[in-house]
């Protein structure tokens, strides 16, 4: 075909699903066999696990449930502590005791949401809280019963009462703050796991049992109070998506059968019915205008910074902002299926998909964990033989090393930061489909482009017209145009007649002319209005009318001719336009390094004029499907990671074969969503280069923490070696480290609210 549709995306090509093992402490992953289909969206048994912070847990749990005969797959979502089994129910019900067993409670997840959130979740804002049996005000009388053990043994050490009032104490404080770290680490201990929860519970016990209670209490409070700290940071990113759900608001103003205005819950509004959205007023669901116009502030969906003009047959999205005027909509999709519920929906999937650099951290910290309980371990025998350590202090050192080496930092360190450059693009209209794309893209080093719908608006325009004989006066010829063009339907003759000035001039005994052009009576004269080869059929082409045509096809553009039986009259020239930002981000993606090819089913001298204008100068014109699809194996092959952009059904063997697929235009398409690997919500080519350097601002922050937390701790390893260390000064650098890192990551989300 010459010209793509913009509402047609590739289908989903087969992608491999990576599965999550342990270490990332918040995403989402699948698990389900090779030769089974995916898991469907709204199928399967949903649970909540209010305890399931980390990845380490999640395989806990997927341990748990192996074996059980009837389960088909598993889907986790950690942003909002919920799996899904897929199988037989009763498989379902098995595996959810087995998870009860591993000492997680579990809770059944509500079947329908009240008021059409697209996720239907529960209320998680005390889920850490539950997780570990302790809210902040617990864990602060924890600290401070603390203090009091480590005063009690500071101000008398040796006397009897002391000793017992502190150790009473301190075993308090140690039941406050450590109930959940308990309970979860015995639970891993039982099943021969080591995650954080087992090293700090080791680590703990052992202070307490060689008499260093006061540390052990401080230890576990400290631990407790900087582990929700740290979850508090941590949903920050996790909830930066899902918080726009909260933009659109729980009622639309719906038209009664009497005509009559009432408040309704989104949730009971049907697609199809008409609301009405005020201004100042959020639109409350995907829907049409039908009457009215506005301007609407829609960055929460597209990330434009500027409002759009919204008139009939314009569409507006849930959450958006109307601004100046009253206007009627017909609403097109349900609450739970609005745009902006599915790109929260998609940017929670694509926390499954794993980052490079992510998926090399959960394998070292695999081997990571055990190796430092080993160490511990060496340091705790050894140490007597080969330094004169004394058995006490050798079991001291090994349990300062246990809560100095804990993983947590260096685990939470990757995921926390893909997720927040997830959200930060989409808080730019930028949906990336997983973290190996976002951290791919840095990569790139070409990207083609499909012309229409891509570099150009895929709309007709009349970008020009002429008079080519005196006989008529030009404000008749374009009267007469009008007229003629308002009774057709194609594409071409729309275009004209949306440039021309509309006119009272009746067009009488209307009659279409097939391929070639239209034909009526105006004022008792014959009007035909078509295309070159009608005029050629006409007998009325000169040398001087062919050269015209010549000059305006060659920059692309399709000609109509206004005529008569006595001559042709007047020039209309349509072209589909360049969008305004097109030129822009073609020539920043050549500062960037990247080369920008043009590939498109037009013929050659169209692409030419239009690549020339972009600031193109490789340009393939004429390609089929298959032709396109050659040209990205060519790219790969000649400059390494290529990116293909397109928005047409004739892209898709490109764009599956790219390293990145990215469509164009795709806000409120729900193929699109399904199918590329980066949605580019407003049609603006800026938000590729955009993508490029959000992902090497997101490579940079991974590999930053990654150094932190594994520098902090070597410094802190050494110092505990060599006497300069106590377990209470571990676990401010542990948990330090931690906090470090998560803040760090975050910066990628400060980042995009500046814009």
């Amino acid at each position: 075909m010459a010209h793509d549709h913009p509402l047609d995306i590739k289908p989903a090509p087969a992608r491999t699903s990576q599965s999550a093992g342990c270490g990332a402490c918040c995403g989402a992953s699948e698990h389900a066999p090779a030769a089974a289909a995916p898991i469907p969206l709204g199928g399967g048994q949903r649970f909540r696990v209010p305890a399931m912070d980390c990845a380490s847990e999640e395989s806990e749990i997927r341990r748990a449930v192996e074996g059980i005969p009837g389960i088909l797959g598993l889907r986790f979502q950690l942003g909002e502590r919920s799996l899904r089994i897929d199988g037989d129910p009763q498989a379902a019900l098995e595996a959810a005791e087995a998870i009860r067993r591993s000492g997680f409670e579990v809770q059944v997840w509500p079947e329908v949401p009240a008021s059409g959130d697209a996720s239907g979740a529960p209320d998680q804002a005390h889920d850490h809280d539950a997780a570990t049996g302790s809210g902040l005000p617990r864990l602060l009388a924890a600290l401070a019963l603390a203090t009091a053990a480590e005063a009690l043994s500071f101000l008398a050490p040796d006397g009897t009462w002391s000793k017992w009032v502190g150790l009473a104490v301190a075993a308090a404080a140690i039941g406050l703050a450590g109930f959940g770290t308990f309970r979860k680490g015995l639970s891993a201990l039982r099943h021969g796991r080591l995650n954080i929860n087992a090293l700090m519970s080791v680590a703990v016990a052992g202070a307490f049992v060689i008499g260093q209670w006061p540390e052990a209490a401080m230890v576990m409070a400290l631990y407790a109070i900087a582990e929700l700290i740290e979850a508090r940071a941590v949903d920050r990113a996790r909830n930066a998506i899902s918080g726009l759900l909260a933009l659109s608001p729980d009622t639309a103003d719906l038209r009664q059968p009497d005509g009559t205005w009432k408040s309704a819950p989104v949730g009971s509004v049907p697609v199809g019915a008409a609301v009405r959205v005020k201004p100042g007023e959020r639109v409350a669901m995907d829907a049409i205008v039908t009457d009215g116009s506005t301007a609407v502030d829609q960055a929460p969906v597209t990330g434009e910074s500027l409002p759009v003009d919204k008139g009939p047959g314009d569409p507006v999205f849930a959450g958006t902002i109307n601004q100046t005027g009253t206007i009627e909509c017909r609403v097109t999709a349900a609450a739970s299926q609005s745009t902006l519920a599915r790109i929260i929906h998609a940017v929670e999937q694509a926390q499954g998909s794993r980052a490079p650099t992510q998926r090399f951290v959960d394998r070292f910290a695999a081997v990571y964990t055990p190796a430092v309980f080993v160490l511990a371990l060496a340091v705790a025998i050894a140490g007597p033989w080969f330094f004169g350590w004394t058995a006490l202090a050798a079991v001291y050192k090994a349990l300062v090393l246990l809560v100095i080496a804990c993983p947590c930092a260096l685990v939470i360190s990757t995921p926390v930061t893909v997720v927040s450059g997830l959200a930060a693009a989409a808080k730019r209209g930028i949906l990336i489909k997983g973290g190996v794309h976002l951290e791919q893209a840095r990569l790139l080093k070409a990207v083609a482009l499909d012309k229409t719908g891509t570099i150009t608006e895929g709309k007709p325009r009349l970008v020009e017209w002429e008079m080519l004989t005196a006989s008529l006066h030009r404000s008749q010829a374009e009267h007469i145009a009008a007229a003629l063009a308002a009774h057709s339907d194609h594409p071409v003759s729309r275009a004209i007649a949306a440039g021309l000035t509309p006119n009272s001039v009746e067009a009488r005994n209307f009659s279409a002319l097939s391929g070639r052009g239209i034909e009526a009576d105006i004022g008792g004269q014959r009007y035909v209005l078509g295309n070159h080869r009608l005029i050629e059929e006409c007998g009325q082409c000169s040398a001087e009318i062919e050269a015209v045509l010549h000059r305006h096809e060659q920059a692309g553009r399709t000609v109509s001719l206004l005529a008569t039986a006595s001559g042709v009259l007047a020039l209309f020239a349509v072209a589909d336009t360049i969008k305004p930002s097109s030129a822009a981000a073609i020539s920043e993606l050549k500062v960037m390094g990247i080369t920008p090819v043009m590939l498109t089913g037009d013929n050659q001298a169209t692409a030419e004029a239009i690549g020339r204008q972009a600031g193109l100068t490789d340009i393939r014109g004429n390609l089929l499907p298959e032709d396109k699809l050659a040209a990205i194996q060519a790219m790969q092959k000649q400059y390494g990671a290529t990116a293909m952009t397109g928005d047409g059904i004739n892209d898709a063997p490109a764009l599956a074969q790219a390293d990145i697929g990215v469509a164009m235009g795709a806000a409120g398409t729900d193929i699109a969503m399904e199918a590329a690997d980066v949605v580019v919500m407003n049609d603006d080519l800026r938000r590729i280069a955009e993508t490029v350097r959000l992902s090497q601002r997101t490579h940079a922050v991974l590999w930053q923490n990654i150094a932190l937390a594994l520098g902090i701790k070597a410094v802190f390893l050494g110092l505990a070696l060599f006497d300069n260390a106590s377990m209470w000064m571990a676990v401010f650098a542990d948990m330090g480290a931690s906090l470090l890192v998560v803040f760090n990551g975050l910066r990628l989300l400060r980042n995009a609210e500046r814009g």
